[in-house]
């Protein structure tokens, strides 16, 4: 399950409607083995394409530099789709390569209202291929269980 701060879905959202009708991508780093999305990193759609997605390879090679240097990983890796659901495709399938990740996408098509939010939001899980919907909860703020070790989420 993807436990996720209420403000870090606004920014995907803004993020994509912003790009729109490009597909807008990113990443939510966090604190390594927290599995807890912190920090909001938009990225530039270096294809600039309402169909597909491609960070810059500049740009990711920064970017994971900056996350090594402050211990934190990708947590969430979102990119919108602009004309489709909120599912990832053949491409988006192909090029997860962070088996740990949260996939996130967001859709900001005509008839995405599910909840009359104006787009549909969904989490996968992408390894070897093989794709699983995540159920997401959307929280104010992060809850801590102190377990002696590093603090975990206890949101459930």
């Amino acid at each position: 399950m993807l436990v996720i701060r209420a403000d870090l879905v606004e920014e995907i959202v803004a993020h994509a409607r912003r790009d729109h009708p490009d597909e807008a991508c990113g990443v939510i780093a966090g604190p390594e083995g927290s599995d807890r999305p912190e920090r909001f990193i938009p990225m530039l759609n270096s294809a600039r394409s309402p169909t597909f997605y491609e960070f810059d390879s500049g740009d990711l090679l920064r970017l994971y530099r900056d996350m090594d240097a402050r211990d934190e990983v990708p947590v969430v890796i979102y990119h919108s789709h602009t004309a489709t659901e909120a599912h990832p495709s053949r491409t988006d399938i192909g090029l997860a390569q962070e088996p740990d990740a949260h996939y996130v996408l967001v859709s900001t098509r005509d008839d995405a209202e599910p909840n009359h939010t104006g787009y549909e939001f969904r989490s996968f899980r992408i390894v070897d291929g093989v794709v699983s919907e995540e159920q997401v909860e959307v929280v104010e703020t992060y809850m801590f269980a102190h377990t002696g070790a590093d603090d975990v989420p206890d949101n459930g």
